[in-house]
């Protein structure tokens, strides 16, 4: 290479390695622009729960706890200096009209609004969420959208002690071939696909809602109904069916994710061990992470 053009191209190398890195969000002004703080998880990416812990909801005589089928969530994930912001908002039937026309108005997109459950009561509807651009814009307009709702924006206190999960919780695990965790007197299950899952050219990790979600309440004894989210390119159904777990839904959440991935609901309320055998006939038609 002649000489100047060399001086020149590590010039140029040179000025590209002192340009200043992309500066991470500010997260805290994030969580007071929603109005709720949140957690930032080992991905990167910044979570906030949003329970609705204001409702009382049964199904088939079960008192659903919120973190079981009422746990709604906003996501951020960095993009540069910018992010892009996924969610899982839960409303009642009288929420929903006022919260989308917020939201559209504010730049978010709405990708889906679904049931979860069948025969709850009251019913809730699941409003999916998604939005592009700067971090605190993009929670000042989500904030303009849960206030018309009741969800409900302060930080619980943690309890001193989890509540005592009243199943034999290591059969379930064996059963299911997966560890689980304790949280709030839920047994959940987060199991990732194999498959790296993108959606406008970035990637879409498990806490921003691409993993399957399994989750266990005590009902008594050695009984417990689950609730959940497989996360499908090819169905289950039939093998969840044959083992007494109901399909309460099977819809989208995504609009534009690689590979294009279906979401199916369930519900039963049985012994705990044979329900996890049934998710465990269904989790072994998919192509499933290494745990």
């Amino acid at each position: 290479m002649h000489a100047k053009l060399m001086i020149g191209a590590i010039s140029i190398a040179m000025s590209a390695s002192l340009q200043p890195a992309a500066a991470a969000p500010d997260w805290q002004m994030v969580a007071k622009t929603l109005g709720k703080s949140g957690t930032e998880m080992p991905d990167g990416v910044y979570r906030v729960g949003l329970p609705r812990t204001d409702l009382k909801v049964s199904l088939d005589g079960v008192a659903v706890k919120p973190g079981f089928a009422l746990g709604g969530w906003v996501a951020f994930e960095p993009m540069g200096n910018k992010v892009m912001v996924m969610g899982d908002i839960v409303l009642t039937q009288d929420e929903v009209n006022p919260v989308m026309k917020k939201l559209e108005e504010s730049g978010i997109e709405i990708t889906a609004l679904h049931n979860h459950l069948l025969r709850a009561e009251p019913m809730t509807l699941y409003m999916h969420v998604l939005g592009q651009g700067d971090p605190v814009t993009l929670a000042a307009a989500l904030h303009a959208g849960l206030a018309l709702s009741k969800t409900p924006m302060v930080n619980a206190t943690p309890a001193a002690t989890q509540p005592q999960i009243a199943f034999d919780t290591a059969a379930v695990e064996q059963a299911i071939g997966r560890k689980g965790k304790a949280n709030g007197g839920i047994y959940q299950f987060t199991i990732a696909r194999a498959e790296t899952i993108t959606d406008g050219g970035m990637t879409v990790p498990a806490s921003m809602g691409s993993a399957i979600g399994i989750n266990f309440q005590p009902t008594g004894g050695d009984k417990a109904a689950i609730t959940g989210d497989f996360v499908l390119i090819d169905p289950v159904l039939r093998a969840l069916r044959e083992n007494g777990i109901e399909v309460t839904a099977l819809h989208s959440h995504m609009l534009d994710e690689q590979p294009r991935l279906f979401f199916m609901h369930f519900w039963a309320n049985d012994d705990a061990v044979k329900l996890a055998r049934g998710l465990k006939a269904a989790l072994d038609k998919m192509n499933l992470a290494n745990s």
